[in-house]
């Protein structure tokens, strides 16, 4: 069974977001930080539709 394109994106997205938040800490940039961080929970929730798209698909 293929993996949802969105639970790729998504890891991808959260993964950007860890990276843009280490980034922020390490430089003092608070914006960075924060996009970071909003990356990484944009990330989760499309991994999460991918999920159930995959758990329809199943059925």
């Amino acid at each position: 069974m293929a993996v949802d394109q969105d639970r790729v994106e998504g890891s991808a997205t959260n993964l950007g977001g860890k990276v843009k938040e280490g980034a922020g800490r390490v430089t003092g940039d608070e914006k960075l930080k924060n996009e970071g961080i909003a990356d990484q929970v944009k990330g989760k929730v499309q991994n999460a539709v991918g999920s159930v798209k995959d758990a329809l698909k199943g059925k």
